[in-house]
């Protein structure tokens, strides 16, 4: 099924979205990769709040390319996700509700999707020209010193991703290798 859904993403919006869904993304989300997520969690560590509002947010797994002239963004496609696994839990429970990426998820991160009502979408891997194109700002927030691994706020206009992990736990990626093999 389609759906079109704005951020912030809150529970009342992961309850209705089922593994398999298209959904078009508009609003405003965050994008950070490894090292902002480490950085993140060493913050937490020393008692520090965190540099974004992650209540009912969504973080974005991607390393943007240079912006090209007129342009808020380059290349912008996702990175695997599994890399940001043991940040994730932690992240979820403090509120994030959605996270963008690409590939498979550990047993943690799909029991901490169900306990907080979360969701995890994966976009396109290779398309990130393509993606590109439904950013319209971008602005690095903090950790400038990462470069491309800064955390960033962009805003998106019908952002296409597909419900990998839906809030109850189904996964997309085990029930169509099932519907394959049948």
């Amino acid at each position: 099924m389609d759906r079109h859904i704005n951020t912030p993403i809150t529970e009342e919006i992961t309850k209705n979205l089922k593994a398999g869904d298209y959904v078009y993304i508009s609003g405003y989300i965050y994008v950070a990769r490894d090292a902002a997520h480490k950085r993140m969690i060493e913050a937490l560590k020393r008692g520090e709040d965190l540099p974004i509002n992650i209540m009912d947010s969504t973080i974005y797994y991607m390393g943007p390319s240079p912006a090209r002239e007129g342009r808020p963004i380059g290349s912008a496609g996702p990175t695997t996700a599994s890399r940001m696994d043991k940040y994730a839990p932690t992240l979820l429970d403090l509120g994030e509700k959605a996270m963008i990426g690409k590939g498979k998820r550990s047993k943690e991160v799909i029991d901490a999707i169900i306990r907080n009502h979360a969701v995890y979408f994966a976009a396109i891997g290779g398309a990130g020209a393509l993606l590109s194109k439904c950013i319209t700002e971008s602005e690095v927030i903090c950790y400038e010193d990462l470069g491309a691994e800064a955390i960033r706020k962009i805003k998106v206009e019908e952002f296409p991703v597909i419900v990998v992990i839906d809030s109850e736990g189904n996964n997309l990626y085990e029930t169509a290798v099932k519907e394959f093999i049948k």
